[in-house]
C-alpha cells in the first residue's frame, strides 16, 4: 500500500493547500450554490457539516487499503478560497492508482482554476509511485471533461454509476 500524504502544491497562479477543519467556513461560502450539485446530488452543506465531513477527511480513510489526500484551491493573486481538488490512492496488483475530482465555486467558474489545479494535482501524483490516475465525470458534464482532458485524461468506454470512467496512465 502507497500512503502519501497530501502536500502544498504551487502552480502558476494557485496554491493547493492540504485540508484543514478551519477551511469549512470559508468553503462553506465557495460552496453554497445547489447548481454545484447539478451532476452529483446532493445540496450544499452548511458549515457545521462541511467542518463534521473535513474532520473525518482529515482523519483519513478507514479502510487502510484507501488514502484520501484533499486540498483547497487558494488564488495566489487574492489569497481567497475557490474550491477543492482530491485524491483517492487505492492499491491494486500494479501499485497505486488515484482517482481525482475538483469542484471549483460558481463565482470562479470558466477562469481555467479547475484545469489548472486539476493539472497541477495530476503532476504531483506523477512524481509518486502511482500508475494510473483516473475520475468519473458525467457524460452532460462538458465542464468537467474539459478539465478531464486538459489534465492528460481520456475516456474510456467503462462506466459507473453513469459516469464514464477517464483514465491517464502514467509510466
Amino acid at each position: 500500500m502507497t500512503s502519501l500524504k497530501p502536500e502544498t502544491i504551487h502552480t502558476a497562479g494557485l496554491t493547493l493547500l492540504p485540508l484543514q477543519v478551519g477551511h469549512a467556513d470559508e468553503m462553506a461560502a465557495v460552496l453554497s450554490d445547489p447548481g454545484l450539485h447539478t451532476f452529483t446530488g446532493g445540496t450544499p452543506d452548511t458549515v457545521q457539516a462541511l467542518r463534521a465531513r473535513y474532520e473525518r477527511w482529515t482523519a483519513g480513510s478507514p479502510d487502510p487499503a484507501e488514502t484520501w489526500c484533499n486540498w483547497v484551491i487558494r488564488l495566489r493573486d487574492t489569497g481567497c478560497l475557490t474550491g477543492t481538488v482530491q485524491a483517492t490512492i487505492t492499491t491494486d496488483d500494479r501499485g497505486a492508482a488515484a482517482e481525482i475530482a475538483w469542484v471549483v465555486g460558481t463565482p470562479w467558474q470558466r477562469r481555467g482554476i479547475a484545469t489548472e489545479a486539476a493539472r497541477g494535482l495530476v503532476t504531483w501524483l506523477q512524481q509518486h509511485p502511482v500508475h494510473t490516475v483516473g475520475a468519473h465525470i458525467h457524460p452532460d458534464h462538458a465542464a468537467s471533461a474539459a478539465v478531464a482532458a486538459a489534465a492528460g485524461l481520456t475516456p474510456t468506454d467503462q462506466w459507473h454509476d453513469g459516469e464514464v470512467w477517464w483514465r491517464l496512465a502514467i509510466s
